[in-house]
């Protein structure tokens, strides 16, 4: 069996855990050690239930308790030397953690979880996804990228459960509270993906063995869950209560493939 869970999505904080076999991962960890402690708890976990925690990409509400983390309980980490390189301002992180650099285009194993990151265009180091997978089924996950791109689809083809970006609504974006920098930092092809260009990227996909889609990284000031499910149910064509939404607080809970 397979499953996952999001620990919490959004600009204050990201971690999704997923367990197959006896293998249970996490994916990213941007909250504080004890903030983990407590969502993982919520999830019927502890953290030395984790076999390993993956990173995507260097920014805070992403990787800020990655290595806080793996340093109290000894989890080894899995990263791209870029995400490495960026977050090396973490005091004595090489001297007291596990590292295992990745190549973002070679697959690799963490007991019974086949992880195959994929490169992804944002304003970070060296950026990479997850397709996560059992060898019989396959879970992607794409929460920070500006725009889609031709290997993006391919790797994110034929999965059987999507976490999917939909950061903001362009109208919502354009009105909204933030400055106009950080409005075209987070537009631009190297920000984040807004609703509809989300739906885009899903309808390319192969679609055939779809079970969850779930939205993710929803922004608080410029998205709503209404919104995001409509644009993704429009190309599945399905009732908008069927997408799920992954939310700052609650993220989501397991979900079985």
């Amino acid at each position: 069996m397979m499953r996952f869970a999001s620990l919490g999505s959004g600009s204050r904080g990201n971690a999704l855990i997923v367990e197959a076999g006896g293998t249970c991962l996490m994916l990213d960890c941007g909250f504080p050690l004890r903030e983990t402690a407590t969502r993982l708890a919520r999830a019927g976990l502890e953290p030395s239930d984790l076999a390993g925690i993956i990173v995507t990409h260097e920014h805070a509400d992403h990787g800020e308790g990655v290595f806080p983390l793996a340093r109290r309980f000894g989890i080894p980490v899995w990263l791209t030397h870029g995400t490495l390189s960026a977050l090396r301002g973490e005091s004595s992180v090489e001297e007291e953690c596990a590292l295992k650099l990745i190549d973002s285009d070679c697959a690799f194993s963490v007991g019974d979880v086949l992880v195959h990151p994929f490169t992804v265009p944002h304003d970070a180091r060296e950026p990479v996804q997850y397709v996560l997978s059992d060898g019989a089924r396959r879970l992607g996950v794409l929460t920070d990228t500006g725009c889609s791109t031709a290997h993006i689809e391919s790797n994110l083809s034929g999965c059987d459960a999507l976490v999917l970006e939909c950061n903001h609504d362009l109208g919502l974006l354009a009105s909204g509270p933030y400055p106009p920098a950080l409005k075209a930092r987070i537009a631009s092809r190297l920000g984040h993906l807004d609703n509809q260009s989300s739906a885009s990227l899903l309808a390319a996909l192969d679609r055939g063995r779809l079970k969850h889609v779930i939205a993710a990284h929803l922004s608080q000031a410029n998205n709503t869950p209404d919104l995001a499910r409509a644009a993704l149910a429009a190309v599945l064509r399905c009732e908008p209560r069927w997408i799920s939404v992954a939310t700052q607080d609650e993220g989501f809970g397991w979900r079985d493939l």
